[in-house]
């Protein structure tokens, strides 16, 4: 049972990051993109802490809120990019 749990959760999580990858290489605007790039940090986080529930460990915390940090840090980035670009254009 264990292991088909595994095996549609790997299954789930592939398919929304290939999903997700498509989205960052045909996104028509870089907002698209940018929101593409988050929800894959969303996904790296997911799998980092189903992997840290299904073995019963908290070693990967670390990397975990690494992860976090440089997925916010990133979408504030490209915010103040786009609204001075927007502000340039008027």
């Amino acid at each position: 049972m264990t292991t088909v749990l595994i095996v549609v959760i790997s299954a789930v999580f592939g398919i929304s990051a290939l999903l997700t990858v498509w989205r960052i290489i045909v996104g028509p605007s870089i907002l698209d993109r940018a929101v593409a790039s988050d929800v894959l940090l969303t996904l790296l986080i997911c799998v980092l802490g189903a992997e840290m529930a299904i073995n019963h460990h908290t070693r990967t915390l670390p990397v975990l809120l690494i992860v976090a940090a440089v997925g916010v840090f990133g979408s504030i980035s490209i915010a103040r990019f786009v609204a001075r670009r927007d502000g340039a254009e008027q």
